[in-house]
């Protein structure tokens, strides 16, 4: 009991699972929270240097005016509200797809739960779309699992992979930068992160030299059983050539490790050479020397590409070569979870099963489609451009992805500054950009970095003309901190 007569808390910071205080992600992290803030002090009529915070943190491509694809949203609202079934405002294509997916749920409605790996003819589908992609690679609908999001669906994995206490605890392996979602998994279900670091001198690069130093090192002290690849990049925006993918592949075998392949945004190419090549395709085209022994993850998402429908939580992850006893515990480990949110499967089937070549609505499909990934690739270019003409600014090509991950340079002043204050670096020059511009980015602290250097990711997102001014802005604030603290 405390002094006052009040009971202690049962749940408490000192009680609670210590695992969780461990987690941090940087993208939804203390700048985000102070750029709320601001754009409630502005509502309220608080005076600032700048008109409306813009959230540059995260890719989220509808809250950044990406308009929906229409036939995504048209599927999706027939299966929603079938009386509008009836209306001729919707195109047969649609009404189709809609009639398929409804038979195939509960009661024929979406609010019904369905299997726990999702419905069978999404899965259907969706290994249909793997062959398509693969150039007629086998994919079993039984190896495919649908998720809330692509994230569930790693969490779930890493659930299955971690074990073992002391030196015998489960390392995963994770590039360095990388997206905060691993290093705040294994933190939760305290595993070792094993950090390989990606080539910043040569676009980001996978260098399996590199591999092979973080392992060794790794085993002194865990075991290192997993290895994680995010391709295309995120934060880096880059995208591995074909010869990486079979060099990481070749090490995963010799070195016995369970490959993840991380690959939301293979829509998302745009250097001109650069081209996405899946792991699995790859992985099967080595031969069965490879193919019938290494084991494989893929995770694919409905919140990036040219879709950008991050609300609806749809996703996938395809197994190969998964022991059976483990892919029996796999399926009991999703069936205590119910079912993904079923909308969310209903819009994965769509861009699994788009409209095809003489279908009403085909055209119009691929000319939204082209248009949304013509723009992303024109303001991939113009970011690039703009940050090569900043000095102390060094920017890689935006390769693929949503994102730009430049080094900056910051003043030994500043950084003194900083750590006096208690913040890194990055973290220091992001919330001083926040304060005065209203332009909402994150520190590569959040994402790691090589020790003495400085980063921090954006997305490529906003409208041309505000990535422009934002650009402009970030550029110019830029310049004004280096020369204040130089």
């Amino acid at each position: 009991m405390a002094e006052n007569g009040l009971r202690d808390k049962v749940l408490s910071l000192d009680s609670m699972n210590p695992w969780v205080k461990r987690v941090e992600y940087a993208v939804r992290g203390p700048i985000l929270a102070r750029a709320v803030e601001l754009e409630e002090e502005l509502r309220q009529g608080v005076k600032k240097p700048f008109t409306e915070v813009i959230k540059a943190n995260i890719g989220d491509a509808h809250a950044m005016g990406q308009r929906p694809i229409t036939f995504l949203r048209q599927v999706s609202a027939l299966c929603l509200y079938p009386e509008l079934l009836s209306e001729p405002l919707f195109p047969d294509d649609a009404k189709q797809r809609a009639r398929r997916l409804l038979a195939a749920c509960g009661g024929q409605s979406v609010g019904a739960y369905t299997a726990s790996h999702g419905i069978e003819i999404i899965r259907q589908d969706v290994a249909r779309y793997i062959e398509r992609r693969d150039g007629g690679i086998p994919a079993n609908p039984d190896n495919i699992y649908l998720s809330t999001g692509a994230s569930d669906a790693v969490m779930t994995m890493l659930k299955l992979l971690v074990s073992g206490e002391g030196r015998s605890r489960t390392g995963v392996m994770i590039p360095i930068p990388q997206y905060p979602l691993y290093s705040a998994g294994i933190a939760e279900l305290n595993a070792v992160q094993v950090n390989y670091y990606l080539d910043e001198e040569h676009c980001w690069a996978l260098d399996v030299g590199e591999l092979r130093r973080a392992l060794r090192q790794a085993r002194g002290h865990c075991q290192p059983r997993a290895l994680c690849v995010i391709n295309p990049g995120n934060p880096t925006g880059q995208v591995q050539s074909r010869k990486c993918i079979e060099d990481v592949i070749k090490f995963a075998w010799e070195e016995q490790l369970f490959l993840m392949a991380d690959e939301v945004y293979q829509d998302n190419v745009y250097a001109e050479g650069a081209e996405f090549h899946s792991f699995k395709k790859v992985l099967f085209e080595l031969g069965p020397k490879y193919s019938s022994v290494v084991e494989l993850v893929s995770f694919h998402s409905i919140s990036k590409g040219f879709m950008g429908e991050c609300g609806f939580r749809g996703g996938y992850m395809e197994v190969v070569n998964l022991d059976p006893a483990v892919q029996q515990q796999l399926a009991k480990l999703v069936s205590v979870r119910l079912c993904p949110p079923v909308p969310g499967q209903v819009l994965l089937d769509v861009v699994m099963n788009p409209p095809k070549p003489g279908e009403p609505s085909y055209q119009s499909f691929i000319r939204e489609k082209q248009a949304v990934l013509s723009d992303l690739a024109h303001k991939a270019q113009l970011t690039q451009e703009i940050f090569s003409q900043v000095p102390g600014i060094c920017s890689s090509p935006v390769q693929g992805a949503m994102y730009s991950y430049p080094r900056i340079q910051i003043p030994a002043r500043a950084v003194q500054d900083a750590q006096a204050r208690g913040f890194a670096p990055d973290m220091f020059f992001c919330l001083q950009l926040l304060e005065e511009t209203g332009i909402c980015v994150v520190p590569g602290s959040g994402f790691g970095q090589r020790e003495g250097t400085y980063h921090f990711r954006m997305t490529i997102l906003p409208h041309v003309e505000k990535l422009r001014t934002l650009l402009k802005k970030l550029s110019q604030f830029y310049a004004k901190f280096t020369q204040e603290y130089s």
